[in-house]
């Protein structure tokens, strides 16, 4: 547009026009950008005052805004409203009423089409606080006959569509000084999640120059601040023509100091191209004259220079079409924390805001608007009468039968010059409001007290007058609430913060600042209405915020099993602190009688409100996410047992876990490593327990998987023996696997054959690896314990190895997963360890294997401590004269004239079983003669040849005895007279007299 011609809006500014241009000439010293800029203004101004579709500019959470929003509502009376909001969120906004402000007004969208799969789930809102224009519109709007709603912002879908994913998501500049703080430490910050922020009125300075050299000659330490000095106040009192002019110069200045190539002024400009579309659409509908309607848009918005800008416009904006992802609409608690950390304010300014809003009902007598039955809202006083504006009529009139002058719009004529007086008058000289003053230093010293601060009376007026010296030396007349802010942080918190909030954030809290909303049990969900009535038996208030204890007792109230049931199901969905167990677990073939639990679904409303964006119920919630979760594009085997798990947990049923079973085989079947073995494992062995005692016969899918498990994990296991990415303790899964379920997978058709040729074939590098290779080794026999121990016993005399032997050492114990019966080698090589490794070698030594063990092997630790306690005294007299059992066992097998075996005394009392023991083994040796010196059955040599059995069975009978050679009375009633009630047993058992 030419800053030079003259319409007949511009005209009525042309005083200030001349006076622009004087002042341009002189600063500027001639005809420049600077004339261009200041010029371009007014005529922005007088093209936004002259359109006949009357703007209503705002700016976001302004008590001022919303002030003069209530003033125009019952002056004009409007028969359509427009409002700059997310046009499919019109019909969600009927259930504010069931709500206590402030909320948000949410689009959710977890299953996308059209936009990138890490952008899931998107997610909008749209905060609304009763201080704000746009709650006094729409509670205008719904709550008046005849008057309709209009949104005709771009839709949810068009937000995702035009984001360009900066670094900042959201609608404005999460630069604020404080607002990251905020977020970081105060969980109501937190309510809005991850979603983009939509707000009407985002009016701040686009050129970060302009905005430091407005805070710097302020006198101010953010821009929450400076508004709140320069705009807020001054415009608090101030007529609509007054207010609108001084709304559109704020936003064109802001608009045309905006960098050129700016991202945001080109997606704003296609916002303005939308919305006048939109408006001009339902226009040409519905015949509604634009003298009855009202645009309420943000100030930046309403200087806007885009063709298609008023009703005239010439521009022909293609409003694309919604991509196919499926939008769900909702409401969530929000709170002045949320929104100042949404959109980069001040910490604290959205509750000074809600206080200014307040003063200024009680200050002015305005009335305003608020739903019918809104929840939080104290109902309207029938003596609180607007005293300065006229009482709302049943009907609609036309707007220029309303108040005489130019004050009643911009149909009123040709647009009167309110902007010269107003940039004229010197600063209103507020009076000081000591009463006000003083309460507030009362209620911040008793606040303070409660949060463990040590002040007093005496802190109270050192508040009260810090709060006049820092207006005085900041050039204000009375106290604004962050001069008070910043001499209570001066008087009160000094260098400590006892607490856990700092003074800064108590005086926030006395403003206001942690009020947090709530959404009515009408306006939540299906799905958050029937958590609510299947918890209803708990006879607790679970929509009120905190904590709150529910104890179960199954056993003496059965009804309550199915509130348990939801509460595991919510423990499964929900953030953690939303359903936390005191008492009480769940676990496969596992059901406690008794629980307790702690609840805060108050407080993670927004958690279940979303969880009612995906389905009508929790199972149907919980099973999309199993579904999801298996089926995936990077689903492990580990994961998809877990979901298996979870469905036979809270869903019952085998549908779903037969399903997810067999998915779980096919993801197993694609798979080329092991990290997920230790976990497959872990998942599969409790499968099967479960199975095995709550079924008649396995699952087909987890036969399938035993059987195609063993075969994967022998084809992979020589590759993982070498692969130096993969640990121990993922190979000693996979050994744990194939040992574990050998027995199953032998009987389902498996072949042992493939698992000896993959051991063979295995040639680790690892000292650790190579330990659990032997451990493997001796499991399919390949390899005898007394070769084993050898093996270590040169381990320990070789000095190039020792400085490795920790590793080994943690092999073994490794070793212990799938081969729990090395324990006793394990804990001997320890023994050996310390007892032949000199002090110099064995005290470097001791924190390697001390945090090897820990590291490595926390879980298989106990085993070893309890074998340990098995072999070693109990007491210490006897550690003395202790041997331990490998150094007392003979070095080599004795032939058949050796010493007899401990226990050989019951061979001659049951003949007959030796007999067919000796059969069974292909002995036939006879019984010695009745007259020789013993009598010895046929099977005796079978004693000779395995002598450690013998032992180990001796041990067992807690028999002593001596070997005794051939040649000597064998002591046949040794045992029988030292245990005669169990040869008696036995003689019966046998049938022997």
């Amino acid at each position: 547009m030419s800053t030079t011609s003259e319409t007949p809006a511009s005209a009525s500014f042309a005083a200030l026009r001349g006076q622009l241009h004087e002042a341009a000439a002189e600063f500027a010293g001639g005809r420049d950008a600077l004339e261009g800029i200041l010029l371009g203004m007014v005529d922005d101004v007088g093209r936004a005052a002259a359109e006949p579709l009357e703007i209503f500019p705002v700016c976001h959470h302004s008590p001022a805004s919303a002030l003069a929003m209530a003033r125009r509502l019952r002056e004009k009376q409007p028969k359509v409203v427009y409002l700059e909001l997310c046009e499919d969120m019109a019909p969600l906004l009927t259930e504010l009423r069931n709500c206590r402000l402030p909320v948000a007004v949410q689009a959710f969208a977890s299953d996308i089409d059209g936009f990138p799969p890490d952008w899931a789930p998107l997610s909008v809102v749209a905060p609304i606080t009763e201080a704000s224009a746009e709650y006094q519109a729409i509670a205008y709007a719904l709550d008046t006959p005849g008057v309709e709603l209009v949104l005709v912002d771009r839709s949810s879908d068009h937000v995702f569509q035009w984001d360009t994913r900066q670094p900042a998501a959201g609608e404005a500049d999460a630069a604020e000084a404080g607002a990251e703080s905020v977020a970081e430490t105060e969980p109501e910050a937190a309510l809005h999640g991850e979603a983009v922020g939509v707000e009407i009125g985002d009016l701040r300075p686009r050129f970060a120059e302009l905005e430091e050299h407005l805070l710097r000659h302020g006198k101010v330490r953010h821009w929450s601040e400076w508004w709140h000095q320069y705009v807020e106040v001054p415009l608090g009192d101030s007529d609509h023509d007054t207010y609108r002019q001084v709304m559109f110069l704020i936003g064109s200045l802001f608009r045309r100091l905006a960098p050129g190539r700016d991202e945001r002024v080109r997606v704003d400009e296609d916002r303005e191209r939308y919305m006048w579309t939109r408006m001009r659409e339902h226009l040409a509908a519905t015949g509604t004259d634009p003298a009855d309607c009202l645009y309420v848009c943000g100030a930046f918005h309403a200087a806007s220079r885009v063709d298609e800008f008023g009703v005239h416009g010439t521009g022909d904006f293609a409003i694309s079409p919604r991509t196919a992802t499926t939008w769900q609409y909702g409401l969530i608690p929000s709170s002045h924390a949320a929104i100042e950390a949404q959109f980069g304010l001040a910490s604290g300014s959205v509750s000074i805001a809600a206080t200014e809003w307040a003063k200024n009902l009680k200050r002015t007598r305005v009335k305003p608007y608020r739903l019918e039955g809104q929840s939080g809202t104290k109902k309207p006083s029938a003596r609180r009468t607007a005293a300065k504006t006229p009482a709302p009529t049943p009907a609609p009139v036309p707007a220029s039968g309303l108040t005489p002058g130019p004050a009643s719009g911009p149909t009123s004529g040709a647009t009167e010059d309110r902007l010269t007086g107003f940039l004229r008058q010197p600063p209103a000289l507020h009076t000081l409001d000591e009463t006000e003053l003083l309460g507030w230093s009362v209620d911040i010293v008793r606040a303070a007290r409660r949060s463990g601060y040590l002040a007093s009376t005496a802190d109270a007026i050192a508040v009260f007058e810090t709060s006049i010296l820092l207006a005085a030396m900041r050039d204000r007349a009375k106290p604004t609430p962050y001069d008070f802010q910043d001499a209570a942080v001066t008087c009160i918190e000094k260098d400590t913060v006892p607490g856990r909030r700092d003074v800064r954030r108590l005086v926030e809290i006395m403003m206001g600042g942690d009020r947090i909303g709530q959404v009515g049990y009408d306006a939540l969900p299906p799905l958050a209405r029937d958590v609510h009535d299947r918890l209803a038996p708990l006879a607790l208030n679970l929509q009120q915020r905190g904590v709150r204890r529910a104890l179960l007792d199954m056993a003496s109230r059965p009804e309550l099993r199915a509130c348990s049931d939801v509460l595991w199901m919510l423990r499964r969905l929900l953030p953690p602190g939303a359903a936390r167990t005191v008492m009480g677990e769940r676990r496969l073939g596992e059901r406690s009688i008794q629980e307790s639990w702690d609840l805060s679904l108050g407080t993670h409303q927004r958690a279940l409100i979303e969880l009612g964006y995906e389905g009508v119920s929790l199972e149907q919630v919980l099973e999309q996410r199993l579904r999801r979760t298996a089926y995936g594009p990077r689903a492990t085997t580990a994961e998809v047992l877990e979901a298996v798990e979870d469905a036979t947990l809270h869903l019952g049923g085998r549908r779903l876990a037969d399903e997810l079973g067999t998915r779980a085989l096919e993801v197993l079947a694609g798979e080329r490593t092991v990290d997920g073995a230790p976990e497959v494992l872990r998942r599969v062995r409790g499968l099967l327990a479960h199975y095995r005692t709550s079924e008649p016969v396995l699952p087909p899918w987890i036969e399938s998987f035993v059987r195609a498990g063993y075969a994967h994990y022998c084809t992979l296991l020589p590759t993982a023996f070498r692969d130096e990415d993969a640990t121990v303790g993922q190979v000693a899964a996979m050994l744990g696997f194939l040992f574990s379920m050998e027995s199953l997978a032998l009987s389902l058709g498996c072949d042992r054959t493939q698992l000896e040729l993959a051991v063979a074939q295995s040639h680790p590098n690892d000292p650790a690896k190579t330990a659990l290779l032997w451990a493997a080794q001796v499991q399919l026999g390949t390899l005898s314990r007394g070769e084993l121990r050898g093996r270590c016993d040169e381990l320990l005399g070789n000095p190039l190895v020792v400085p490795s032997y920790p590793r080994y050492l943690s092999g073994f114990v490794h070793a212990l997963e799938p081969v729990p019966g090395l324990a006793d080698v394990v804990v001997e090589a320890v023994s050996n360890a310390f007892g032949r490794l000199p002090d110099p070698v064995l005290l470097p030594w001791l924190p390697t294997l001390i945090t090897t063990l820990r590291s490595n092997a926390a879980d298989l630790a106990p085993l070893l401590i309890r074998e340990a306690g098995r072999i070693f005294p109990a007491r210490l007299a006897a550690l003395d004269t202790w041997v331990p059992p490998w150094h007392a066992r003979p070095a080599a097998q004795a032939p058949l004239a050796a010493p007899a075996p401990r226990g050989a005394a019951l061979l001659p009392l049951h003949p007959e079983t030796c007999d067919a023991v000796a059969a069974l083994l292909g002995r036939a040796d006879g019984w010695a003669p009745a007259g020789g010196p013993t009598t010895a059955p046929a099977g005796a040599a079978l004693l000779f040849t395995h002598r450690a059995t013998c032992d180990a069975v001796a041990d067992l009978l807690g028999c002593g005895d001596p070997w005794t050679t051939v040649g000597q009375a064998l002591p046949v009633a040794s045992l029988t007279t030292r245990h005669p009630a169990t040869a008696q047993a036995v003689a019966a058992l046998l049938a022997t007299p």
